[in-house]
């Protein structure tokens, strides 16, 4: 993932200092020019904010004054894009919800939809949501008709229950079902732009309600086109790692007759920064042929000295009456920005078809 400086650095807080004076060039903007050199020390959305609450300190008025604003610098020679737009969308909601009309609360709904292919207003949109639910997902649900496909994508992102690096929407975690429509408008379209929005966002409902999207994955499946298959796989995921019958069963993975030998490890121990083997056998028992989806479960130990497991892929496999798949899979403890490893007792367990097998317990030794 890129760091905060190489999205939203000096050189974009400059630009939007550049193409701010040329559209309101009355303005001394002298707090915008101060936060330029006060990015250092931020994260990404904390500078966003920083230079949101600039804008609003050097641009006095309210919600129609800044429009105007942001309208003339659309318009204007100086670039205007990328990612100095995300402090320009979050400024304009503030305005709007200060204001408190319908009137600007609709405006700022378009101009957000207009501001959207030049970076993503999905963080800004988050606000108007908040302020008005009902209100804000009429106007997005027309946006999943848009020529536009970074209108039709914002309409489905800018609506996830986990956007990341965004702020929660409290109304729409406690009722995803809320979402739904705009899924359903857009799970064929044309752009994989939007499909992967759609199933990141099928996803995230997975956290909060497994029986709803394993019920809208089966309606899309009952009326497939070219992409079905993909988006129904790329939204059960996390349900799929987690063993969540409902979604197996709708990708085809139905509880099957199998023993399992193993996993059956190459060490009881390993170093901080190195590997451990594991070896095991599926054998297929049934009278049946059985198609398996393989995981493994990592037993990383926390700081606390309990245990959080994750769950890895190993494979899918399709196999005959007494049909054997030999497992050898190497899981490596190399350092990782995403993970923070802990030494002590870990272990290895098998998932086959959402079904736990044959926990291996071993040591992560301590680093030297």
């Amino acid at each position: 993932m890129p760091f905060a400086d190489e999205l939203l650095g000096t050189e974009a807080a400059a630009g939007l200092v550049d193409a701010i004076a040329a559209a309101a060039p009355e303005a001394e903007l002298t707090t915008l020019r101060a936060a330029v050199t006060s990015l250092g020390p931020l994260a990404l959305r904390e500078r966003s904010d920083l230079l949101r609450d600039a804008l609003l300190a050097d641009l006095p008025g309210g919600y129609d004054e800044l429009a105007a604003i942001v309208r003339a610098a659309m318009a204007g020679r100086r670039p205007f894009t990328g990612w100095m737009i995300w402090p320009v969308t979050t400024a304009l909601v503030a305005r709007a919800i200060d204001d408190g009309g319908e009137e600007a609360f609709d405006h700022a709904l378009d101009l957000l939809a207009q501001l959207t292919s030049r970076l993503t207003a999905e963080f800004a949109i988050r606000g108007l949501l908040d302020a008005d639910l009902d209100r804000a997902l009429g106007a997005i649900q027309t946006w999943t008709t848009s020529g536009d496909e970074h209108v039709r994508r914002l309409a489905s992102e800018g609506t996830r229950p986990f956007l990341p690096w965004a702020k929660r929407v409290p109304a729409i975690t406690a009722d995803p079902e809320r979402t739904i429509p705009i899924l359903d408008a857009l799970h064929r379209d044309e752009s994989e732009y939007v499909r992967r929005s759609v199933a990141n966002h099928l996803n995230d409902i997975s956290r909060l309600r497994p029986d709803l999207v394993v019920a809208t994955a089966a309606r899309w499946s009952n009326s497939p086109d070219d992409h079905t298959a993909w988006i129904v796989r790329h939204s059960l995921r996390t349900l799929v790692k987690a063993g969540d019958p409902g979604a197996l069963a709708l990708l085809g993975f139905s509880p099957a007759a199998v023993d399992v030998d193993g996993p059956t490890l190459s060490a009881a121990a390993t170093a901080f920064d190195g590997s451990i083997s594991f070896v095991a056998t599926i054998t297929n028992t049934g009278t049946e042929t059985a198609r398996l989806a393989v995981d493994y479960l990592v037993h990383h130990r926390k700081a606390n000295g309990g245990q959080t497991a994750k769950t890895f892929k190993l494979t899918t496999a399709t196999l005959a009456p007494g049909e054997r798949l030999v497992i050898d899979r190497s899981h490596s403890f190399r350092p990782i920005t995403t993970r923070r490893y802990h030494a002590g007792d870990h272990a290895i367990e098998l998932q086959v078809n959402g079904i736990r097998h044959g926990r291996a317990d071993f040591v992560l030794e301590p680093p030297t």
